[in-house]
């Protein structure tokens, strides 16, 4: 028997309730007739103003009314827009259980996990929630099913003019219904992400607020634009008629005027002319600049930057695309953030109250998280890593692993070993015999008292050569901007250990003398 009710964050859920969508009962019903006006229509400075002053007070109908209209009917707007909102799909992400996480949590983890991987429905609800970044939130109706022993979310996009917020705490969302105030969104039953590209009340945060000044101005210099191209570039078509012409041999005068330039022949009375004068002269080249500048400004305020989008060949140079491309990441990195941020307070934990066995508190959160690292570049990382673990640095393996991005493996029939071809050509196999030698010599209790004074004088021999190769590092250090760098200086660094190798060798070669030495006299 399935339960009927459960305790979350303090408050009694009914799970019967859950069952049912709240925009279907009888209060909120109105709103599934509710069509959109078009604010768009005739839009002027006086009408947009207007539009602002009322969403914040709590009246966001026109305001989300207007930035449906300017996504459908402005094309770079909409293609800018999906740009950033579909560049979250390409980010992969996880469930990650609690801290020190049980083996239950574990298992809900990927329970969870296998339940999201399984279903078609998260590419849709997060591009829905991606809505947010130009309205300023997305609200996302769930209804639950019980189905072989689980609850299952059903997921339904709704109309941001379905809205308002209250008039004290404007930060609140409600559902707009006969009462001043709006209906409380009932808990479990929305996904409510409120996405804050920019601070301030829930109706200000949106980027429909900064675009709709490029749009109106676009709007206008686009009108003028098509004026301009129906009026100049035609030559002018001037009929002459002859004194004491009758209004019906005007008339056909005018019908011929009127005709010819587009049927390309016509006929008219003897006596009468006409006359083709040169095209109006003009130039589209200031509506041009302003639809550029538009344009321009609405690429930066939703990609940080217009050369991923409308380079110019003039200013645009590899170096600032790459720069542009990395302002384009960081958003990206704080859209999934936040969408995360949501997914997990109001999907995963939901789910997980319902379906977890190991859950008890919400204190015990299991994560929804984007995988936003950037992955090392393996060559470079290859090669610097074990030169400075020789030198004594104590490496992480786990920091190793996430800077790379490879997973550890899980036991040794997971390892990846290396095949014999591919050990590195400057380190030579230690011939068969050595591994007796050093068996020998760890099974050997080593005297301390002979070997000292070998030590102290490599030691002693050694520390210049050891010293100047932390200096050169050192300073590689302190001039290092950045990981790569550092990574390709150090590369590049002339650390042979030819030297060194010369100074091991003199010293074994006394110590087994010495130690040959003393055999023979009995010691």
């Amino acid at each position: 028997m399935k339960p009927r009710v459960r305790i979350y964050n303090g408050e009694r859920i009914d799970l019967v309730a859950l069952q049912e969508a709240q925009t279907q009962r009888s209060e909120v019903a109105h709103l599934l007739q509710h069509f959109s006006n078009h604010p768009s229509r005739g839009l002027t400075p006086t009408k947009l103003s207007t539009i602002l002053a009322d969403a914040e007070i709590g009246n966001i109908i026109s305001q989300c009314e207007l930035a449906e209209d300017m996504e459908e009917k402005d094309a770079h707007i909409f293609s800018e827009l999906q740009k950033r909102k579909r560049a979250m799909l390409g980010v992969e992400w996880t469930i990650e259980p609690p801290k020190d996480a049980s083996k239950a949590e574990k298992r809900d983890a990927e329970m969870i996990t296998e339940w999201l991987e399984d279903g078609d429905s998260l590419d849709d609800l997060i591009l829905d929630m991606g809505d947010a970044i130009l309205k300023g939130f997305s609200a996302t109706e769930m209804t639950w099913n019980y189905e072989q022993k689980l609850w299952i979310p059903e997921f339904n996009w709704r109309d941001p003019a379905w809205f308002k917020t209250h008039s004290q705490y404007r930060d609140q969302l409600r559902l707009r219904d006969n009462t001043p105030e709006g209906q409380v969104l009932e808990p479990l039953n929305w996904i409510l992400h409120r996405h804050q590209a920019k601070s301030g009340y829930l109706a200000r945060t949106g980027l429909v607020r900064v675009l709709a000044w490029p749009y109106l101005f676009k709007n206008y210099s686009v009108r003028d634009l098509a004026e301009f191209l129906e009026i100049y570039g035609l030559p002018l078509r001037l009929g002459k008629y002859p004194t004491g012409a009758t209004r019906d041999e005007k008339s056909t005068l005018l019908r011929a005027v009127m005709s010819i330039g587009h049927n390309a022949g016509g006929i008219i009375p003897k006596g009468m002319d006409i006359e083709f004068k040169d095209a109006a002269k003009g130039s589209s080249d200031p509506y041009q600049a302003m639809i550029t500048w538009a344009e321009q400004s609405q690429s930066k305020a939703i990609l940080g930057g217009t050369l991923t989008s409308q380079a110019d060949g003039k200013s645009s140079t590899n170096a600032l695309g790459n720069v542009h491309n990395e302002v384009r990441q960081e958003l990206r990195d704080s859209d999934v953030k936040q969408i995360g941020r949501s997914l997990t307070a109001q999907l995963v934990m939901p789910f997980y109250m319902l379906n977890g066995a190991s859950f008890s508190s919400e204190n015990r959160r299991l994560r929804f998280k984007f995988d936003t690292k950037d992955a090392e570049d393996l060559k470079s990382f290859s090669e610097s890593i074990p030169r400075l673990v020789d030198m004594g640095m104590r490496v992480s393996r786990q920091w190793a692993h996430e800077k790379t991005n490879i997973p550890e493996a899980l036991d040794d029939d997971d390892l990846l070993t290396a095949s014999p071809k591919s050990i590195h050509p400057n380190r030579v196999a230690a011939p068969a015999t050595n591994k007796r030698i050093v068996s020998l010599r760890r099974e050997t209790a080593v005297d301390d008292d002979a070997v000292e004074p070998f030590g102290q004088q490599l030691a002693a021999r050694m520390a210049p050569f050891l010293d100047k190769m932390t200096d050169d590092v050192r300073e590689l250090v302190e001039r290092a901007q950045s990981l790569e760098e550092l990574q390709d200086a150090l590369a590049e660094l002339d650390m042979s250990a030819d030297q060194a190798g010369r100074l091991f060798a003199q010293v074994f070669l006394a110590s087994d003398l010495a130690g040959r030495t003393d055999v023979e006299d009995g010691i």
